[in-house]
């Protein structure tokens, strides 16, 4: 049965150990950091509710078609990370459970089975999958400390205990469960480290430790963005957390330790590329109004840098386009985004957001870094005289022109976008994982056969 944005909220005081700067949060919903994406995520609940106790939520039900795919990625901007991660989690589930099916049956059932059950419970999910790694030179079996990799300490006749701990998780004190997958591919010998799995959130020995970017500052208007949304980004530690069989998708199998991983990565890739994609486009949007609020938009070099930007935006857009056209299908009929389109346009984003930014910057000029705070507006006594020489012309009054300079600040170098530049960069793995896949899905045998017939050469000679 769909849950209501109240259960949601009481939902979370469930005896999970949650910190934030060194102190352990007793009180998810009504505290200064986290009330705000709590109830973000309570709107998103009340949003779609239905009574009905077979329902299933629109936003967790299985993508099966082009449609369904795109209607996904332009509905991303609405929701907050946590659904997003949800949803991707679900469709990384089954997207790994085809890859598995035929040589564990078994565990592609269970899969899909604990999918059903946690769309009837209505449930969110947070995806742990980086972990502590220790020396990166050396591989996991071969650690000075076991525990640098999460892995399995103890097999018991019902279950697991695993020990470890997951990095650069985003929302997982706000959600209900982890999925807990090997960060990477695994060699033989490395069975205990092949451990693929769903955690509650507040299983004993869980303890998560968060940050997050939310703007600590007394007059929050600076940060018209940021102030509205944020999510936690959470250290999550495994002190001998116990797995039941029923939670346990792969234990031992290290040749199949990698499924996990490269499934999530397309599912983290294109919600990264669908938020880069609508990210360009505001950025773009940003330059033009700026430009206009300025008086500067019929200024040839502001005119070529917006023109590049959107040459950017385009790209981004169409590689996003691209990867839903043309997505494939598992062997029970959910769709998955074109793998190739989706890691080079990921790839193309992430390596040229900095230039967009940039570009951005120097169209805007210094009073995104300067420009005075609407409390300064508002005084009686210097408020008319910020808004006479924060304007333009008559047509752009100082005030507009004072809270566009704080989005733009806030979106591209304050708390949001300190957050989303790092986190463009990383989300799915890095630059170097996209070249990866992007070489690996590309044709080269028939881009060497274009490239011969068009020389009329044999492969031969």
């Amino acid at each position: 049965m769909m849950m209501t944005g109240e259960q949601y909220k009481q939902s979370l005081n469930d005896g999970r150990r949650v910190f934030i700067e060194g102190a352990l949060v007793t009180d998810m919903a009504n505290h200064p950091v986290f009330k705000v994406p709590v109830e973000v995520s309570a709107k998103l609940y009340d949003r779609g509710y239905d009574p009905n106790p077979d329902a299933v939520r629109a936003t967790t039900r299985i993508l099966r078609s082009t449609e369904d795919l795109r209607h996904h990625a332009t509905k991303l901007e609405e929701d907050d990370i946590l659904l997003e991660v949800t949803s991707a989690s679900m469709m990384t589930l089954l997207t790994a459970a085809g890859r598995i099916e035929s040589a564990l049956p078994e565990n592609a059932a269970r899969i899909r089975a604990w999918v059903k059950d946690a769309q009837a419970r209505d449930v969110r999910i947070a995806q742990c999958i980086t972990d502590g790694k220790g020396d990166r030179s050396r591989k996991p079996s071969q650690q000075d400390d076991p525990d640098a990799y999460v892995h399995v300490v103890e097999r018991r006749p019902d279950g697991v205990v695993i020990r470890g701990a997951k990095l650069h998780i985003t929302a997982a004190s706000i959600a209900h469960e982890l999925m807990t997958i090997p960060t990477k591919s695994m060699k033989a010998g490395e069975d205990e480290y092949s451990i693929a799995c769903m955690v509650p959130v507040n299983a004993p020995g869980v303890r998560i430790v968060d940050v997050d970017y939310a703007p600590r500052h007394v007059d929050q208007r600076r940060f018209p963005i940021s102030s509205r949304k944020h999510t936690p980004d959470s250290f999550v530690i495994f002190d001998d957390v116990f797995v039941p069989n029923e939670r346990i998708f792969l234990d031992g199998h290290p040749e199949l330790a990698a499924v996990f991983a490269h499934s999530l990565g397309l599912w983290e890739r294109i919600g990264g590329l669908a938020a880069m994609a609508n990210g360009y486009d505001k950025m773009v949007g940003f330059a033009q109004l700026v430009a206009e609020a300025n008086g500067l938009d019929k200024i040839a070099h502001i005119k070529e840098k917006i023109s590049t930007m959107i040459i950017n935006a385009t790209i981004v857009r169409a590689c996003l386009d691209a990867a839903i056209d043309k997505c494939g299908y598992s062997s029970d009929g959910s769709a998955f985004p074109d793998e190739l389109y989706t890691n080079a346009g990921k790839y193309f984003g992430a390596y040229n957001f900095n230039t967009m930014v940039r570009d951005l910057h120097d169209i805007a000029g210094g009073s995104i870094q300067t420009a005075p705070s609407v409390a300064d507006l508002e005084n009686e006594e210097v408020g008319h005289l910020i808004r006479k020489y924060m304007g333009t012309k008559q047509s752009v009054d100082g005030s507009y022109r004072t809270k566009l300079f704080h989005a733009i600040y806030d979106f591209t170098a304050g708390a949001n976008g300190s957050w989303w530049s790092i986190a463009m960069l990383q989300s799915g793995g890095g630059l170097y994982a996209q070249r990866i896949v992007t070489r690996g899905r590309y044709d080269i045998e028939a881009a060497k056969n274009r490239a011969l017939e068009a020389a009329h050469l044999s492969p031969e000679l």
